[in-house]
């Protein structure tokens, strides 16, 4: 091969390559797995309504306890329980959850007292909760989640045939007013956006447990969370992320199925969040950190080959073309998408509020190189 043809390249032609290059993988993931998600058609399940365990873990939740937990037992479904693992709350938390148990005789209450010699985060509370379910199916939410409705554990059970043992749901966040709220949407909208396509695509690399259902068995095949248990995240996304095969797991996302869950107040409080689950990346496997890994380095490729280029001024035509047609690709997926998960209204705010993420995710990943703080949810 006669290397000089590239050697004799201009610098401009050069970058105009690889923001073409850039364009290509945005397009590969938008077209090839994103748009799974957007013209996902739901088929039609038998009925299958197997005995259920939904699992919450609650510290200090004395308020959200109140206002929630009767919407889960308000689901129309044969038979479930609720654990609820009260986990060293020094509120109203376990008087509120024993008046309920005097109403629902389905309500399990599992108790972690303080201890002042030992420390630990929520998995341990999960694992406590999941030993005491009764039954073989879980689905688990947070004690500030709320289900969208009566048929959320109809729609989360109905995916257990065959080979099933994960199914993946949509756990939503309030809908406020203010920028902060919808960049803390539309954060969460990628996410399953990503996820939830990749599963589609027998790529399952993660689940939020806000809306998570799977098997007790599997739990306990995996060995629970064993063999990330020093890390203080990922009692959801790590251990799909190592129980999932092509086979075993299913994605649910009727708007019926959704969980909602409050939303933090401010920026700051959302950040510090998001810093506890940007800790869990590193351990995923391989193939998921190559995928996830080329969807933000083409997103930052594009973005800044394409600010060069204008500054260059080298056919700014064809590259503000280029960079239209994109946009037009991504709203068209972003638009079918945010119907499916109940989005719609983050929809033109999405082009400034995914540059905002690019410059914020870089400053969230480089706190957690000079911030060590310990976080339980």
């Amino acid at each position: 091969m006669d290397w000089s043809v590239f050697i004799t390249l201009s610098p401009e032609l050069v970058i105009f390559y690889v923001f073409a290059f850039a364009l290509l993988v945005q397009l590969w993931y938008y077209l090839g797995f994103f748009s799974r998600l957007a013209f996902y058609k739901k088929k039609e399940l038998p009925p299958n309504t197997p005995p259920t365990s939904i699992i919450i873990c609650a510290k200090n939740e004395d308020q959200n306890i109140v206002n929630f937990l009767p919407l889960i037992f308000q689901q129309e479904y044969p038979e479930f329980e609720v654990v609820v693992v009260n986990d060293c709350s020094f509120d109203n938390t376990g008087d509120i959850l024993n008046e309920f148990a005097k109403k629902h005789t389905n309500l399990k209450i599992v108790t972690i007292k303080e201890n002042e010699n030992h420390s630990h985060g929520k998995k341990v509370a999960l694992m406590m909760g999941i030993k005491g379910a009764t039954h073989e199916h879980l689905l688990l939410t947070d004690a500030d989640c709320y289900p969208t409705g009566k048929d959320w554990l109809k729609n989360m059970m109905q995916h257990f045939t065959g080979d099933t043992e994960i199914v993946l749901g949509y756990g939503a966040y309030e809908k406020q007013k203010g920028f902060v709220n919808k960049v803390i949407r539309f954060d969460t909208f990628m996410i399953a956006l990503q996820f939830l396509s990749f599963s589609l695509a027998r790529k399952t690399y993660m689940g939020t447990g806000r809306n998570l259902a799977y098997k007790k068995s599997l739990f306990f095949k995996m060995k629970g969370f064993a063999s990330h248990y020093h890390i203080e995240s990922g009692d959801d996304d790590l251990f799909v992320n190592e129980a999932a095969t092509k086979k075993n797991s299913k994605v649910e996302v009727s708007i019926e199925s959704h969980t909602i869950s409050r939303v933090k107040g401010t920026l700051k409080l959302w950040i510090r969040q998001k810093r506890r689950h940007v800790t869990t990346f590193r351990q995923y496997n391989f193939g998921s950190k190559f995928r996830l890994t080329m969807i933000s380095f083409s997103q930052y490729l594009f973005f800044a080959t394409f600010t060069t280029l204008l500054i260059v001024q080298f056919q700014p035509i064809i590259v503000l073309s280029v960079f239209v047609f994109r946009l037009i690709i991504q709203l068209l997926v972003f638009n079918k998408s945010m119907k499916v998960l109940s989005e719609k209204d983050l929809l033109l705010y999405s082009p400034l509020i995914e540059l905002f993420l690019l410059v914020l995710y870089p400053v969230i990943t480089l706190s957690n190189m000079f911030i060590k703080k310990s976080i339980w949810k």
